[in-house]
C-alpha cells in the first residue's frame, strides 16, 4: 500500500496536513500530529501495516498492540476517503 498521488503530505508548525489535489475525490484536509507524520512518512513508499508498525516502535515507546490498533485505525480512515492505494 502506498498514499495515493492525489493526496500530498505537508508538515506545517509541527503539524502534518494530508491534502487533496483537485484530481482527488475527497475535498478536506487530514490534519494529524507526529504519529499520522510518521505513517504518512511510511506511506510515501509502498509498503505494509506491519512494516508501519515496526517503523513506529522504533521511533516511540509504547506497546505494540495499542501502536498497531492506532495504525490499522489510521490505515482504515486514509483508505475510507481514497488515501491509500492498495
Amino acid at each position: 500500500m502506498k498514499l495515493n498521488e492525489n493526496f500530498i503530505r505537508h508538515q506545517v508548525g509541527g503539524e502534518t496536513l494530508i491534502v487533496p489535489t483537485g484530481d482527488a475525490d475527497f475535498h478536506g484536509l487530514i490534519q494529524g500530529n507526529k504519529t499520522l507524520s510518521a505513517i504518512a512518512g511510511c506511506l510515501l513508499q509502498d509498503t505494509t501495516e506491519e512494516r508501519i508498525v515496526d517503523a513506529l516502535c522504533a521511533r516511540f515507546d509504547g506497546d505494540r498492540e495499542v501502536i498497531k490498533a492506532d495504525v490499522a485505525e489510521a490505515v482504515n480512515r486514509l483508505r475510507e476517503i481514497g488515501a491509500i492505494d492498495d
